[in-house]
């Protein structure tokens, strides 16, 4: 089955319902009742990094009954058609979903290639780091060679720092939360 992708030029986020149907439709996806409740959750917040259980609980709060096994296909669907991204949280052993951060500034080709992430490990907020993304780019290259002259096919580099953000760090002089973000379980 080959599943269709959102690739091209940086979109405007769907602030209606239509337009969020236009979305799936265009990467190929049945428009459901699950499938728009899981993509509205990370469009609420674009530094959610989520894991199964943690969607699983925020669509339950909606009122929504979603199977285990349907929530798992459904976001492996997502990351599938470029709509979600999938990291691995090394320290919980699982994967962590967040929205494609092509679809908040264009192709990695537009933003010059990687773009590193920062990843608190305490609240699980990304963050994109595009000011570092030149020099960053330059070593990611120098490892797709290398792994070229090895014989190799690197298809993507990866690159993210842990670490706690400065709202974690000092939760009182933050208590306006994450920089005014609100997303499903900060709001």
């Amino acid at each position: 089955m080959t599943i269709p992708t959102l690739a091209g030029p940086a979109r405007t986020l769907p602030a209606t319902e239509a337009e969020l149907d236009a979305w799936l439709m265009r990467a190929g996806l049945r428009r459901t009742r699950a499938t728009r409740a899981v993509l509205q959750l990370f469009l609420a917040d674009s530094s959610w990094a989520a894991t199964h259980a943690d969607v699983e609980v925020a669509v339950h709060a909606q009122g929504l009954d979603v199977n285990r096994v349907t929530l798992y296909r459904l976001l492996d669907r997502l990351a599938a058609t470029g709509l979600l991204v999938r990291h691995a949280d090394d320290v919980a052993r699982t994967w962590r979903y967040a929205l494609a951060p092509e679809l908040l500034d264009g192709p990695a080709g537009d933003a010059g290639g990687v773009v590193p992430r920062f990843e608190c490990d305490a609240c699980h907020r990304q963050f994109r780091l595009t000011e570092a993304s030149p020099p960053t780019q330059a070593v990611a290259d120098q490892l797709l060679r290398t792994l070229a002259d090895l014989g190799h096919q690197g298809q993507r580099v990866d690159l993210s720092i842990h670490g706690t953000c400065n709202v974690c760090v000092d939760p009182v002089s933050s208590a306006s939360g994450h920089q005014g973000v609100v997303g499903p379980f900060n709001g």
